[in-house]
This record gives C-alpha cells, sequence and structure tokens, in this order.
C-alpha cells in the first residue's frame, strides 16, 4: 500500500516551535494563515522571514510596484488566497479597485502607463519562459534599475512558492482579510476571471 502524503493545515501559534518566538511578536500574536501553514517547517519559516519582509515591502520598486507583481502572479497561478490577501494590502498602499481589477485582463495596451504596463509584461515573461527575454529586458531598462529588476524576478519567485503552497493544501483566506475586501471581490468572481485569462495564454500560444 502507497504511503500518502498528510494534509498539511495551519498551525496554531500555540504549537509554534520556539526558534518563531520573533516572528510570533513581529505578528503580534496573530500571524495569519500562510504562516500559521508554513510554521510547520519552523526552519523554513525563520530563514524566509527577512525576504517576506523584503517583499511585501516592494523591496526596491516601492510597495505599489511590489503589490501590481504580487497580483500579476496571482492570477497566473489562479491563487485566490493570494489574489485576495494582496487586494487587502493593495488598497492600502494606494492601488485603485480598478487597476486592481485591470491585473486580471492579460493585455496591457490599455489602461496602463508605460511603466505599469512593462512590469506587468515582466512577470508575464517570467512565468511563460523561467526568465526575462532579451526584449523584456530592453523595455524594463527604459524604467527600472537593475537593483528593481532583480527585485521583480525575486519578489516574482517568493509569490510564485506561496501559491503553491496555497493551492497544495486548499489554505482559507482569513476571515479578518475576507470581510475587508467583501465590497471589492470575491472567490467566485477572482476564478472566473484567472481561467479567462489563462484561456487568453493558450489561445495566444
Amino acid at each position: 500500500m502507497s504511503k500518502k502524503l498528510p494534509k498539511v493545515s495551519p498551525l496554531a501559534l500555540q504549537h509554534w516551535d520556539k526558534k518563531l518566538d520573533q516572528i510570533a511578536e513581529d505578528t503580534r500574536g496573530a500571524p495569519i494563515n500562510v504562516h500559521q501553514l508554513m510554521a510547520n517547517n519552523p526552519s523554513l519559516l525563520k530563514a524566509w522571514w527577512n525576504f517576506r519582509n523584503h517583499a511585501v515591502e516592494g523591496g526596491t520598486l516601492g510597495k505599489r510596484a511590489g503589490e501590481l507583481v504580487i497580483l500579476r502572479v496571482a492570477v497566473h497561478m489562479q491563487a485566490w488566497y493570494e489574489w485576495g490577501s494582496h487586494v487587502d494590502r493593495a488598497l492600502a498602499c494606494g492601488l485603485t479597485i480598478d487597476e486592481i481589477n485591470h491585473v486580471l485582463s492579460y493585455s496591457t495596451a490599455e489602461g496602463w502607463g508605460a511603466t505599469d504596463a512593462v512590469l506587468l509584461r515582466a512577470v508575464d515573461d517570467l512565468i511563460a519562459h523561467h526568465c526575462l527575454t532579451e526584449q523584456i529586458q530592453t523595455q524594463l531598462a527604459q524604467h527600472f534599475s537593475t537593483e528593481q529588476v532583480m527585485d521583480i524576478i525575486a519578489i516574482h519567485g517568493m509569490y510564485v512558492i506561496l501559491a503553491c503552497m496555497i493551492k497544495s493544501w486548499g489554505l482559507t483566506l482569513d476571515q479578518q482579510v475576507q470581510e475587508r475586501i467583501a465590497e471589492q471581490a470575491s472567490e467566485s468572481d477572482f476564478i472566473a476571471a484567472a481561467a479567462l485569462f489563462k484561456a487568453t495564454i493558450d489561445n495566444i500560444n
């Protein structure tokens, strides 16, 4: 009889390893579900934490551009938890709900300034090719520094990792986040939009 991997669920704070005390303190004793999920591997969560802090601040890109990267990854990965969490964060850092919803459209030909458009296309390039093609690098050079381009790659990668964990174990969006974004986003609408996004890419290819 083959062995089946057990389902991994968020680990309540009272069961966290002591090596995570600083992270518990950083989250004011209320870690969100994805942090509780990762707490099942204390060494991983501890090692990942500084990277996470860099990424959620947008690194050298700043919060607004960082959130656009994360939202675009969430659409590609069809990860509702990631999308819902970062609708919340994106609104808090100044993106409008119209801008957020426009990330759900694959085309960047309309509705975006040149900087935002190439940023979104860079994420598309990374997902499709696992690198930045020469054409996109040329376009990025008109708007971003080398450090910023490295942050685009890194932030995209971190949220691909998280989306894989989230989707593998069916992580539920945190209740307080769900309540904050209830009027702006729903899981069913996102799933439909993300499926259309993927179909658009498939038709192009």
